[in-house]
């Protein structure tokens, strides 16, 4: 399944994108945690790199990083989760673009598709000196998938979506990843505007943690990304706990 059909045949209102960093609690339970979204209709999966100064991580997903750092978690090793979660569902790597460029752009862009995944989210990689990335990410046939921001311009939300591989991410709100008590007004507009810039679908994340807003936010964007609840539910839980907020999710979508 690619990531077009992952949004075009979903049976869902929108496609349902949980977010999991790879290796927390620990390898094995971050596979087990993967294969339980997956049967519990995720349509695709963000699977986090680990990294010391993830910028853009709130403090769930941020303790998160740090833990399977400490239990010596690596690139390597996530993209060997990555392998085995793809034979079920696509997943998209969410990576610092100090990972991508200390490996070289297209040594990792090559050891990604090799795993299986089917794009890139590089958080800290402005449009303006992606160029390099892309075109490896091209090469090897992964979409570099790019952010859009509540403050991003119109001009610059213009480029972005005519360079747009895969979907265009938009989040929905200033500051970083976490669960909100509501979305943040302006969001509709924000969405219409990437969305007449772009071919690709729109999927928005940042601050989604129930299924009420995971069905309101369908109602604006072909993609909903929920990160916070889900790495939470799988420090608590394990995969049964993470199956069962998927589950929830992914019923919302579809009433």
């Amino acid at each position: 399944m690619t990531i077009a059909s992952a949004f075009a045949e979903n049976g869902k209102r929108a496609a349902l994108m949980p977010y999991l960093m790879g290796g927390y609690p620990s390898i094995e339970e971050s596979l087990a945690a993967g294969l339980a979204a997956a049967d519990g209709g995720a349509d695709l999966i963000e699977l986090g790199i680990p990294f010391s100064d993830p910028l853009a991580d709130g403090p769930v997903i941020h303790a998160a990083g740090t833990a399977a750092l400490a239990a010596g978690v690596t690139p390597h090793g996530v993209l060997g989760l990555c392998e085995q979660i793809a034979v079920r569902v696509p997943v998209v790597l969410m990576v610092y673009a100090n990972i991508v460029l200390t490996a070289g752009a297209s040594s990792f862009a090559l050891k990604a598709a090799s795993a299986g995944a089917s794009g890139l989210i590089v958080p800290d990689l402005p449009h303006d000196e992606a160029g390099e990335v892309r075109a490896a990410c091209d090469a090897e046939g992964l979409a570099l998938v790019p952010l859009v921001a509540p403050t991003t311009t119109p001009e610059r939300i213009a480029a972005i979506g005519a360079d747009a591989r895969g979907f265009v991410y938009v989040v929905s709100l200033t500051g970083t990843t976490g669960e909100r008590d509501e979305i943040q007004e302006g969001l509709a507009q924000t969405v219409e505007r990437v969305r007449a810039s772009t071919d690709v679908p729109v999927a928005v994340g940042f601050g989604i943690s129930t299924p009420e807003q995971a069905r309101s936010v369908a109602e604006l964007a072909d993609g909903v990304i929920v990160g916070s609840r889900v790495v939470r539910a799988a420090g608590e839980g394990g995969a049964g706990a993470v199956g069962s907020v998927v589950r929830e999710l992914a019923a919302a979508l579809r009433d």
